[in-house]
Order: structure tokens, then sequence, then C-alpha cells
């Protein structure tokens, strides 16, 4: 165990107290979204990843389960409502459309269970 400095503030000596390092990641859209929620709604459980260190991990682990999440539903989706190359082709503004409108739809399914969860 480290031994704990102190710093004079005024009348009072302070503990000089330091976070984990954190490894130096690029948070994609859902991390952000969860981190958000997290400062917004779960202050308790935001400041406890941040100070174990594992904030980053958490929000890595998140953005990855989201958008493999997002690319399976999505997937499944244009599956069944027959959303497919041969469509593209033929009617592409009908194919973006349809693929737009899914594509929110799985995103809204993602926040739901994954991200707001």
């Amino acid at each position: 165990m480290t031994e704990l400095t102190y710093t004079m503030q005024g009348d009072y000596l302070l503990p000089d107290l330091m976070l984990p390092e954190q490894p130096r990641v690029q948070l994609g859209h859902y991390a952000q979204m969860r981190k958000n929620y997290l400062l917004q709604k779960h202050k308790i459980l935001y400041y406890n990843l941040l100070t174990k260190g594992t904030l980053t991990e958490h929000l890595s682990e998140i953005e990855q389960t989201a958008t493999e999440m997002e690319d399976r539903i999505l997937r499944q989706m244009a599956e069944q409502e027959g959303v497919t190359e041969k469509l593209k082709a033929d009617d592409p503004m009908k194919w973006t459309r349809l693929m737009n409108n899914l594509r929110h739809s799985t995103q809204e399914i993602v926040k739901a269970e994954v991200i707001y969860a």
C-alpha cells in the first residue's frame, strides 16, 4: 500500500488523491449516451465506476454490445420486411426509406435494452 501525502489548503491538510489510470479510447455514440445517462440518472454508479477505474471498460463494453445488437436486429428486421439487395437495385428510394425506418426502430430497441437498462 502506498503512503498518503497531504497538501496544506488554508488551515486544513487535504490528502493528495489521484484517480487510477484509465486507457484512452475513442468512445462511440452508444458509449457517450450511456455515460450521459449515468451522469444524469445514476450518479453514484457513475462515480463508483470512475473511482474504481472501470468506467472506460464499462463504456467500451456497452458500445460493443449495443453495436452488435443493432447489427443483428437490423439484419433480422430487414429479412422479415423483405428489404433485400434486389429491392435496393429495383427501387433505391423505397429501400432507403425502409432501411431508415428499420434503423430508427432498431436504435430505439437498443437504447431501451442496453443504454437505459
